[in-house]
């Protein structure tokens, strides 16, 4: 085990290596950058001293090795649009996606899982087609239009949601604020969860173990819910360690139109900025979280089924 750890940290490691080169380096091919930004009617003496105060006169690989140094020992630098270390403004909107991403995920687990079993059951009947319609509707109509559609109904028609905003009053204000993104997160990754658990429980059901139990009698919701279910679910929690870097990419749309001062939005006034160090501080995080949480997930996978193993 012990082995299996340290050769998943050092991929992991060079995994991050990897990601921070390629984003350093795509980011400074890009037009334009934080000097562009500046008023049109202001002299080029004053945009190339912004540009040397920023470092952003040197070349690429030396500031690269520069930031690499510091972020070795924690420091992601300076926002260059606000002036605050890019571990404060990450610090302040990190809570908010991971309270995104955390419920979003709870209810396409539980959902999923429900939908995915009924769907087995009622193989090539009406409720099987019209869960397979659904799942295949919501991967494919686009995020953005359908949250537009949910924010002009529930909002504007029926007022019974808030548009934006995480809310500032109690825990009911709060819950009202979350409903949208949730509902529009969770069709990144619901569809998935249901496809597998159906696919896994069709599987399982076929199996010798099950025919056993239903010929001694055991009523068919014992033999789906304790004999099917708990080993069909195996494969499903491999899935949710694929789903994290899914429902993270699907929280910079989610987040930026509903409002949500989470790490999306955040990425996306980087970009608009051109604020280098502050890309370059989201991507790092973003990565150790989907790197940590696919180990976790190898993990638990190992222990809930004794059959695999990792070292």
């Amino acid at each position: 085990m012990l082995r299996y750890v340290l050769n998943r940290f050092w991929q992991s490691i060079i995994l991050i290596f990897i990601v921070t080169v390629l984003t350093f380096f795509l980011i400074n091919l890009a037009p334009g950058g934080p000097s562009s930004l500046m008023r049109m009617d202001v002299t080029e003496e004053e945009r190339q001293a912004l540009i040397e105060r920023m470092g952003l006169d040197k070349p690429v690989h030396v500031r690269y090795g520069e930031w690499l140094a510091k972020a070795i020992q924690g420091d992601l630098g300076v926002s260059l649009t606000s002036g605050q270390p890019v571990m404060q403004r990450i610090a302040e909107r990190f809570p908010h996606t991971l309270e995104l991403a955390v419920y979003t995920l709870i209810f396409s687990v539980i959902l999923g899982v429900l939908l995915g079993t009924v769907s087995a059951v009622r193989r090539n009947r009406f409720a099987d087609y019209s869960i397979n319609f659904f799942s295949s509707l919501g991967l494919s109509v686009p995020p953005f239009w359908l949250a537009v559609m949910f924010m002009y109904l529930f909002s504007v028609v029926l007022q019974w949601l808030p548009a934006s905003g995480v809310g500032s009053g109690g825990l009911t204000d709060r819950w009202k604020h979350l409903i949208m993104p949730v509902l529009i997160l969770s069709t990144t990754t619901l569809p998935t969860i249901i496809r597998f658990t159906r696919s896994s429980i069709l599987e399982v059901i076929s199996q010798n173990y099950i025919r056993t139990a239903r010929a001694k009698g055991a009523p068919e919701r014992t033999v789906i819910a304790v004999h099917a279910l708990r080993n069909a679910l195996i494969p499903v929690v491999s899935v949710i360690g694929v789903l994290i870097p899914r429902l993270l990419g699907g929280a910079v749309i989610t987040e930026t139109v509903f409002g949500w001062p989470g790490m999306g939005r955040l990425i996306i006034e980087a970009a608009e900025g051109r604020d280098y160090n502050l890309i370059m501080g989201v991507t790092v995080v973003v990565t150790v979280i989907v790197v940590v949480t696919n180990f976790l997930v190898d993990i638990l996978y190992s222990k809930i089924d004794p059959r695999v193993k990792n070292y």
